[in-house]
């Protein structure tokens, strides 16, 4: 199967409707659809065939969305890059998944050239608005010379579809391949787990670079009939205003984004009551961020959990309860997970270990790298690295990442666990914990934390209050105060930095 062919097929099953609005322009889904077949024909006259590799290097906006069909379309490769990271992390990418050709934002032409230059094997820039500069062509120049006419190519089921690269939050980000089949078990799990309003309305803010954006993009086109609002940034102000405007049903956000709708002072000016589904995810969300958000807003945020390395969708809460409050809820349709011992034997309800995952969509591995592969995954199950245990009711609770654990004296402290009592303080805006070397423990633990605007705190404060909650042996010995976390695109706390902060 080729995942181009279930945009083509909605077009069959639903005609032609809106299906997308980006800066008050609306889309068809056979706009789409004729600009992809444009795309895809300029890309095979610039020499890009089935197999290669096309990096997709700008913010969200229809073009993404076109890209990754136009490639889909001839057999070619996604590499969906993070517009934010620095020049040499956008280099890496380019050289470690030999893609030729780049498909970018005008406004970030300079990076793309500079990574150009020092990846070294790019022969094709697709900037998008405006004129293209020396070296490189223009997306519009392209499709207007290009003919629609376009037979698509008939991919296999194990053949590559993209590349996604992780974010790199312990060490150089890897490539993970996802094939087309496994692409499309992950939206068919998404589908047969969860029910959905007919004609549903979705507010994308999530970047399409990230697996969960693409996750849901190629969902979309299996439930079909619907309409995303794609925003190019988080804006709490233009996500209100456009689930007031178009009646939205649907959001998916990080924990972060909640945190500052939360804070946003005028929200009674927009109607909210049209939403479904507030998702979140990438990050565990604070049980005081749920619950004020539930009595600010009269919603539920439901919470899920999932892996680049399975395609990200793969755990949630159900959209009309009962939701467990600190749970990623259940495995979707198709996915097994088990909490196992450092030995691999299989623990039972209650138990802490590591969550393993057996499930169609988990990937085809990492890209160019087979040891690191099978050290994840191991007889077909994946080996995530998070720490959870399940309930006697199927719910999955995580409490930290393997690789995040505390080591003090001997005994194993959870920084989540330090990160949801300061978060309780009523200046605390957030707050994430890591370990530090000490000469009598091994390690012990400081705590970065970032107040509410126009608060002040001092550490005694944090640490008294850490110290009536907790066992003093589990609370900060030290507090810093800081203007903001270190996080990935996605809002997921980068501890590995905070540990590196002298």
């Amino acid at each position: 199967m080729n995942l181009a062919e279930l945009a083509e097929n909605e077009i069959h099953r639903c005609g032609e409707h809106v299906s997308l609005v980006y800066q008050d322009r609306e889309w068809t889904n056979l706009d789409m659809d004729r600009a992809a077949r444009k795309l895809a024909n300029a890309l095979q006259k610039l020499g890009v065939n089935r197999g290669d590799r096309v990096a997709i290097n700008m913010p969200n906006c229809p073009e993404v969305f076109q890209s990754f069909q136009a490639a889909w379309k001839i057999g070619a490769v996604v590499v969906p890059v993070n517009y934010l990271v620095s020049e040499g992390e956008t280099a890496h990418i380019y050289r470690d998944s030999g893609a030729e050709t780049v498909i970018g934002s005008t406004a970030l032409a300079p990076k793309i050239q500079a990574a150009r230059a020092e990846a070294g094997m790019i022969k094709n820039v697709i900037l998008v608005e405006g004129k293209a500069s020396e070296g490189s062509h223009s997306y519009s120049a392209l499709l207007e010379k290009s003919s629609e006419e376009l037979d698509t190519v008939k991919t296999g089921d194990d053949d590559l579809a993209t590349l996604v690269y992780t974010a790199g939050t312990t060490g150089k980000p890897k490539g993970v391949m996802h094939s087309h089949h496994g692409l499309y078990s992950c939206a068919r799990q998404v589908m047969d787990t969860l029910t959905w309003p007919e004609n549903q309305v979705s507010v994308f803010v999530l970047p399409l670079c990230h697996m969960y954006g693409l996750g849901m993009m190629v969902t979309s086109s299996l439930k079909g009939g619907g309409k995303g609002i794609v925003l190019p940034t988080f804006d709490v102000e233009k996500i209100f205003e456009a689930i007031d405007r178009y009646q939205a049903h649907y959001f998916a956000g990080v924990p972060t984004m909640y945190v500052y709708m939360l804070l946003y002072p005028h929200a009674e000016k927009y109607d909210l009551t049209s939403m479904w589904w507030w998702q979140s995810g990438s990050a565990p969300l604070a049980l005081d961020t749920w619950k004020a958000f539930k009595e600010k807003f009269g919603h539920e945020i439901i919470e899920g959990w999932g892996l680049t390395e399975a395609a990200a969708l793969n755990c949630t809460n159900p959209i009309r309860g009962p939701v467990k409050l600190g749970s990623i809820g259940k495995p979707m349709k198709g996915v097994i997970l088990k909490v196992v011992n450092s030995g691999g034997q299989e623990l039972a309800v209650g138990q802490e270990g590591e969550i393993i995952m057996r499930t169609p969509s988990l990937m085809k591995g990492y890209w160019n790298r087979p040891d690191e592969t099978a050290g994840v995954i191991k007889e077909g199950w994946l080996h995530t690295g998070d720490i959870g245990y399940f309930d006697s009711d199927g719910y999955f609770f995580i409490t930290d990442r393997k690789k995040d654990l505390i080591i003090k004296g001997g005994e194993n402290i959870h920084p989540r666990e330090i990160d949801e009592v300061i978060c309780a303080h009523p200046k605390v805006c957030e707050a994430a914990a890591v370990g530090v070397k000490d000469g009598l423990y091994g390690e012990d633990i400081r705590a970065f934390v970032v107040l509410n605007p126009g608060e002040a705190a001092t550490p005694e404060e944090i640490i008294d209050w850490c110290c009536a909650r907790l066992k003093r042996f589990k609370s900060p010995k030290e507090v810093r105060f800081v203007d903001a976390l270190p996080k990935n695109l996605i809002g997921k706390v980068l501890r590995r930095e905070l540990r590196a902060m002298p």
